[in-house]
């Protein structure tokens, strides 16, 4: 597989897990005031999550612009 390729399945998972981030902290802000206090540790989980994402996909476009 080329390097390409590799990124883009990569991105699918960070995808997956963006995804799952971001209903986490769905979830959890339909359930405030119960669990308020896993407010820090959620929304990091999903930036986190969303960081990495962005890169991969920065990163896949600068290589396909490379490879023209």
């Amino acid at each position: 597989m080329s390097e390409i390729d590799d990124l883009k399945a990569e991105l699918k998972k960070l995808s997956a897990r963006a995804t799952t981030a971001k209903m986490n902290l769905h979830d959890l802000s339909e359930e405030l005031p119960t669990d308020w206090e896993k407010i820090p540790a959620v929304a990091q989980a999903t930036y986190d999550a969303h960081a990495a994402l962005m890169a991969a996909r920065a990163k896949l476009k600068a290589l396909e612009a490379a490879a023209g």
